[in-house]
């Protein structure tokens, strides 16, 4: 088994998960139906605007834009900061502001980026070999990415389990060099995860090599169908 084929099989696990499989040329900026704005961008702005739309009913298209902006514009000058700042949007909501068409007052009220207590209201897709420029002019091109609602929230990286010298220590400093090229990928992300098809370990965006730990199924469960998702186009 190579990394390639470590590769394929995650992306087909996912697929029986219900996920929407795509490689990265199919969400490169500049195609006809472009999914990002720029080659710096890790959002998937079309999606977000569609599961934006699909879960806050009640928002207008305007409120909706609003979101998407402020989600384009960490406030922090540390990824760090700017995690914490985005963990808070995605569990407690984005505050909005808008006109009741109805009755033309002003209310308030909070956009959700995900709909937790529907799961399959929100749409799954993984993109393998995701292309991402940094500021410096480099590139990255994490193995797997997995997005919901248009927000890459797990990054994997994946080893040839052949290899001795490319194990998953070096998986995670490679995730470490990813950080530092395009912090903006990791702004929303949520969990960082490398495997060699034998051996899965586990970690955050502050976690380092030691505190990466090994994935394992809940007792009693196996890797398989959770729930349906909405839509994994």
């Amino acid at each position: 088994m190579r990394e390639w084929d470590v590769e394929n099989t995650a992306f087909t696990l996912l697929k029986g998960l219900g996920y929407g499989l795509r490689d990265g040329p199919e969400v490169a900026p500049g195609e006809t139906a472009a999914e990002r704005t720029s080659w710096e961008s890790a959002i998937l702005t079309p999606r977000l605007r569609d599961g934006l739309s699909s879960i806050n009913t009640k928002l207008p298209a305007t409120e909706i834009e609003q979101i998407i902006r402020t989600l384009a514009r960490p406030p922090h000058p540390t990824l760090i900061e700017n995690n914490r700042w985005f963990h808070g949007l995605l569990t407690d909501g984005v505050p909005v502001e808008y006109r009741d068409p109805a009755t033309g007052e002003t209310r308030g009220g909070r956009g959700r980026l995900i709909d937790f207590d529907k799961p399959a209201n929100n749409a799954f897709l993984v993109v393998r070999q995701f292309i991402l420029r940094g500021a410096n002019g480099k590139t990255i091109r994490p193995d797997l990415l997995l997005f919901v609602n248009g927000l890459p929230l797990v990054v994997i990286e994946l080893k040839d389990p052949a290899n001795a010298t490319a194990d998953l220590n070096m998986a995670i400093d490679q995730l470490g060099r990813y950080k530092q090229v395009s912090p903006e990928l990791f702004v929303p992300n949520l969990l960082l995860a490398v495997s060699d098809g034998l051996l899965t370990r586990v970690g955050s965006i502050t976690s380092g090599r030691q505190r990466f730990t090994p994935w394992r199924p809940a007792a009693g469960h196996s890797v398989g169908r959770v729930f349906e998702p909405r839509r994994g186009a």
